[in-house]
């Protein structure tokens, strides 16, 4: 990328760096170039649609260049920025936490929709694998009554989330432990348990892009055994009588729901916007939560 043989504009520069995006198969080469232009220049991405002949500066070329050259090695938008949004939140990320999904700002809605009549009420909620604690955070947001707890095993993760949750100005609880051994380091009743735990299987790692496996925390996506690992949270899910929301993998939603029959009377199976199987809720019918 030569600064000093042409004037570059917004267009020119979304052009050009699009089509060099693609050639090193650079996920979303479009939205990248958006993003990271929209972040130097400090305008709204939709904003870069009205003013495309706006020639750039030779600081703004200077301030691009490096964050190009690290999109071009798969570096996630995310960790370039160091920060995204989830929900109403802004959330902090680095390398020690999985980046928020849609998928999970998805579950978090469905919270939203089925506890609407509890909303003032002082519940209890706990996201188990919180990583930056995004999930608790949204959620501390828009239930300001609930006590909010998130716990990790990562002590990376955990001070994230605790500066995330500061940045956002809401109480939540981070706490280190294990899902493993929740019965013995997780005390109290909980009305409610959510969690995305690690759940695709080291088999599925040759499929996935680099963009994932280079540069997010292997703790936080792949374990061996998802379903010993849900079985874990739906049994501490049961022993609080807490309703549940689980995101899953979409190879093996379906197993989930059916190991969660061991522990709960009313369960659902819920798609994500893509059509995938992807949410598991489920309460026993009659409790207080339901």
């Amino acid at each position: 990328m030569s600064t000093e043989e042409r004037v570059w504009t917004v267009l020119s520069m979304l052009e050009w760096a699009t089509d060099y995006f693609v050639k090193r198969d650079v996920q979303d080469p479009r939205l990248s170039i958006e993003w990271l232009l929209a972040e130097t220049l400090a305008v709204k991405r939709l904003d870069l649609y009205l003013q495309f002949d706006r020639p750039l500066s030779s600081d703004e070329l200077d301030l691009l260049r490096p964050l190009i050259q690290r999109r071009a090695k798969h570096e996630p938008l995310q960790h370039i920025t160091g920060s995204t949004q989830f929900m109403n939140t802004t959330i902090a990320v680095s390398p020690d936490v999985l980046i928020p999904r849609i998928e999970t700002e998805q579950l978090v809605d469905l919270l939203f929709e089925q506890t609407k009549s509890f909303s003032d009420q002082s519940l209890r909620i706990i996201d188990l694998g919180t990583g930056s604690g995004c999930i608790p955070i949204a959620i501390k947001k828009n239930r300001p009554n609930w006590e909010c707890t998130g716990i990790d095993l990562s002590e990376a993760a955990l001070q994230l989330a605790g500066e995330n949750a500061h940045s956002n100005s809401v109480d939540v609880i981070f706490q280190k432990a294990d899902i493993e051994n929740l019965q013995d380091q997780i005390s109290g009743n909980w009305d409610i348990v959510i969690s995305n735990p690690p759940y695709i299987t080291m088999s599925e790692k040759e499929v996935m892009h680099k963009q994932v496996l280079d540069f997010e925390p292997h703790l936080a996506l792949f374990y061996d055994k998802p379903l010993h690992l849900y079985k874990k949270i739906l049994q501490f899910a049961s022993e609080s009588n807490a309703k549940l929301f689980l995101e899953c993998n979409d190879k093996t939603a379906e197993d989930v729901a059916l190991l969660a029959e061991e522990f709960f009377s009313d369960i659902s199976l819920l798609n994500d916007l893509d059509g995938n199987k992807r949410f598991v809720i489920a309460s026993d019918i009659g409790s207080g939560n339901t």
